[in-house]
């Protein structure tokens, strides 16, 4: 199995995949609108642009994306330099940058970020129109993480989201009983126990992880009736609702592997290609490997992926960790910044990049919706729906500094952890988080 470090990638090298495991633009390819001309950038003469953007999970994530700068280069002339950065440390570099005016011209960070440094970035309102009018409107999530809160002022760009559905092992869902995974919430439990009974328990990452660490939380909250803050920004956790989605979190944790508590991102990745656990919330990643090495094949055909239990949500309670490019006011190439942006966007570069990541990053434009990824293989079809969720960080409230200040300091997910390690009652975790929250709201 692949070695996984706690900032390093799942993924197999891109030459082990060979050219012809890589999903292509094609007959399903998304049709942008005709005659549609870009906004006007001029970029600027000696133009160079510095990025920095995540870690690869898949390995085309990473080459696709080399290819496409190169190709920006050679169509502009414009050097690039282009920085993956570990999950835990993006945030930490985006901070840095944006307080001392100094570092990349550009980005792509998590999800709410922009929010926290909205006045040092540069307006991306032309781009974002421009992109949405060609390639058929943006969907839902996209302008919520792009704009100012209620406003049509968008101050980034949507690239991508990483859903995390259910991912599971189909034979032993079956041999514990279950033809599939149950939308309830006390079928769910009782699947989740059954399992643990028959050798094959689950694991649900509750440690610092950005991604699936505040996915679970939010997906504990939102399927419970809970949620961080009203709709004025109000915070709302120290509620019935809250303490109800604490005592399943402690029941669901009865039944899972030991050591969730300290799991990052990649750990529940690396134990379920071990066969240690049958079942957890997750991106593609997992798939992508076990489908790509001869040695875990067997564990892709056996595994599948569904929407976690809605349980009292109208709708899956889920959001994808969403990817952002963002360009900074202290950039000397402000226009060179922007079209770069739009050149990754376009579907020339876009479309190949999302078909190899085989769904990783979900689509936020609708024209992509078409991409040939999404008409493949059946297990990554629901990996389409990322931008469809009508939840977001720090639903029901506002997008803004303060959701994202949460989502920074893993103010949900330590609420969760401090009860299932037995550390605080429900209750006085609630309480606790909301003490903690009303800090960044206040602020």
């Amino acid at each position: 199995m692949n070695t996984i470090t706690r900032r390093g990638s799942l993924a197999l090298g891109i030459g082990a995949l060979g050219t012809a495991a890589l999903p292509h633009a094609g007959s399903h390819a998304a049709v942008p609108a005709a005659n549609m001309e870009p906004p006007k950038h001029a970029i600027e003469k000696d133009a160079t642009l510095r990025v920095a953007r995540p870690v690869k999970f898949v390995a085309p994530d990473e080459t696709i994306f080399r290819q496409n700068t190169a190709r920006f280069t050679d169509a502009t002339g414009v050097q690039v330099r282009v920085d993956f950065v570990g999950w835990e440390d993006l945030r930490p570099q985006t901070a840095v940058t944006a307080n001392t005016g100094a570092g990349p011209d550009i980005i792509i960070g998590w999800g709410d970020d922009p929010q926290l440094y909205a006045s040092k970035l540069i307006d991306m309102t032309d781009l974002a129109e421009y992109l949405g009018r060609k390639y058929g409107g943006w969907k839902f999530l996209a302008p919520i993480y792009g704009r100012r809160w209620k406003s049509k002022d968008w101050i980034s760009v949507p690239m991508g989201g990483a859903d995390i559905p259910c991912a599971y092992r189909i034979s032993w869902l079956h041999q514990a009983g279950f033809e599939k995974i149950p939308g309830d919430l006390g079928q769910f439990l009782a699947l989740c126990r059954k399992l643990k009974e028959i050798g094959h328990p689950p694991g649900f990452p509750l440690g610092n992880a950005v991604g699936d660490g505040n996915g679970y939380a939010h997906w504990l909250l939102w399927s419970h009736g809970a949620y961080v803050a009203d709709e004025d920004g109000t915070v709302a956790l120290n509620r019935g609702e809250t303490v109800e989605a604490l005592k399943y979190a402690k029941a669901l944790q009865d039944t899972c592997i030991s050591g969730t508590l300290s799991w990052q991102d990649p750990s529940n990745n690396k134990a379920f290609l071990a066969e240690e656990i049958s079942l957890t919330i997750n991106g593609v990643s997992i798939y992508f490997v076990a489908k790509n090495d001869p040695k875990t094949v067997p564990i892709a055909t056996d595994m599948d992926h569904a929407p976690m239990p809605s349980g009292l949500a109208k709708s899956t309670p889920q959001v994808p960790l969403v990817i952002n490019a963002m360009a900074f006011g202290h950039t000397k190439y402000p226009n060179a910044a922007k079209e770069y942006i739009r050149f990754m966007m376009e579907a020339e570069q876009y479309e190949p990049w999302l078909n190899g990541c085989l769904g990783y990053w979900s689509n936020p434009l609708k024209a992509y919706d078409q991409a040939a990824v999404w008409s493949g293989d059946s297990k990554v079809r629901i990996f389409r729906e990322g931008f469809d969720h009508e939840f977001w960080s720090g639903y029901k409230g506002p997008i803004g500094a303060a959701s994202a200040a949460i989502a920074a300091n893993y103010v949900t997910i330590h609420m969760f952890a401090a009860v299932v390690s037995g550390q605080a009652t429900p209750e006085e975790a609630a309480k606790e988080a909301e003490r903690q929250a009303k800090r960044y709201y206040k602020a």
